[in-house]
């Protein structure tokens, strides 16, 4: 599968190749804080595949929590695009895709902290926190 993706104003251009590790929609409150209220909807991809085509991202990291992940976003418009936990893999945003109709999340993680407001599909799993592997 390749995937192609970039920020709003178009600074910014990624591909990513590779069959997808996880599709899923994420309720945890950090998620809520980077998308504005939703759960973060998401497609998790193998790091080897990945790489920027055009322009750089910024990067910002936590300094206050043990473990914290990458963020890397558009300096010009802001367009969070992807998430770089401490394992090999690249957390894409789907709102970043240039189609992100081919995305279909199959799994809610992080529901311990989901708002009333969140929609989860009644026949999709869904998870308290990271599903075993």
């Amino acid at each position: 599968m390749k995937l192609e993706g970039g920020c709003y104003c178009g600074a910014v251009r990624y591909v990513a190749e590779g069959e997808p590790m996880m599709m899923a929609q994420c309720h945890c409150r950090e998620c809520q804080y980077i998308s504005g209220g939703s759960p973060n909807v998401f497609m998790a991809m193998p790091p080897d595949g990945f790489k920027y085509t055009k322009g750089a991202p910024k990067q910002f990291s936590r300094s206050d929590l043990e473990k914290p992940v990458t963020r890397e976003f558009c300096a010009e418009c802001g367009t969070h695009m992807v998430t770089r936990p401490q394992r090999p893999v690249v957390v894409i945003k789907v709102g970043t895709l240039d189609d992100p109709a081919s995305f279909a999340p199959q799994v809610a993680i992080y529901t311990v902290d989901k708002q009333p407001f969140h929609h989860i599909p009644a026949e999709m799993p869904t998870f308290e926190r990271l599903p075993r592997r």
